[in-house]
């Protein structure tokens, strides 16, 4: 089963109904993927999910608020993380790997903090630490970068994700064609609502007091492109420096999201790590 065509399932977690998709061998401590702003099911990269869930449990899934999933979009990243969390129990998952992307880094910092023993390791990807240099710039750029794609009839993601030399903008041409791949039961985007919600939540994360990683002694991998604008990378070579036992990875003419431009390497980098 692929990406494109795996099936979208639903749970109740608390009242809320919380939509999520499952792929790869059911064995083994599951991945779970924790997507970026305004993300929904469909905007993961295929090559990335198909990739590790052919060797690992994968599960993507919609936060509350988000997509198909019900409910209204905390504006806490603390208060997103612990949704999370009740997801992740409500499936009966008692240990469990995360990849964070972006916002999904946010979060994954929050659960790991809020409950340690909950995770084994760590993936975190185009993402920064509570108080991070510029994180609290993200609502600026994005929706500077919003109206620049208007005004261009282009995709936001052509200038948000990806670097603007020739390697970057093919990179984005051939993502965007790769997000087209499901055609049948695709998910729900992302309301207005929810957007200013989630965009609230990182710009006060961004404003927080550093978190003290040094408490977090997970086997860690920080990876980014070197010219991310949206989370500078400044960032991940901080967060590398900052737990006892992470490793650093960056990716030349790499955006935010060099994970989709260098999928490939990625993918063996993630599974290398994941399975050690």
């Amino acid at each position: 089963m692929k990406h494109q065509d795996v099936p979208t399932s639903t749970i109740n977690v608390g009242g809320t109904i919380f939509a999520y998709r499952e792929l790869g061998p059911k064995t083994g401590v599951p991945v779970i993927f924790l997507t970026h702003l305004t993300a929904v099911l469909d905007n993961w990269d295929p090559r990335v999910v198909d990739g590790i869930a052919a060797k690992r449990h994968v599960i993507t899934f919609d936060n509350r608020g988000v997509g198909a999933s019900a409910g209204k979009v905390p504006d806490t990243i603390e208060a997103m993380a612990r949704d999370a969390i009740a997801f992740i129990r409500a499936l009966g998952f008692t240990q469990i790997d995360l990849l964070g992307l972006s916002l999904g880094g946010f979060i994954t910092q929050k659960i790991v903090q809020l409950e340690p023993q909950l995770v084994r390791k760590i993936i975190l990807a185009g993402t920064g630490p509570a108080g991070g240099s510029g994180i609290d710039k993200v609502t600026q750029i994005t929706i500077l970068d919003m109206v620049r794609a208007a005004l261009t009839f282009k995709d936001p993601k052509n200038y948000l994700f990806f670097t603007q030399t020739p390697n970057g903008k093919k990179a984005a041409s051939a993502f965007l064609q790769r997000l087209k791949e499901r055609t049948a039961n695709r998910d729900k985007a992302i309301s207005l609502g929810a957007f200013y919600r989630q965009l609230k939540a990182v710009h006060a994360f961004g404003l927080e007091r550093p978190a003290d990683l040094s408490r977090v002694l997970h086997p860690v991998l920080v990876v980014n492109g070197d010219q991310d604008r949206m989370v500078p990378t400044s960032n991940s070579i901080d967060m590398a420096k900052r737990f006892p036992n992470a490793e650093l990875v960056l990716y030349a003419d790499g955006g935010h999201t060099a994970i989709f431009q260098y999928h490939e390497a990625f993918v063996n980098k993630a599974l290398e790590f994941l399975e050690a």
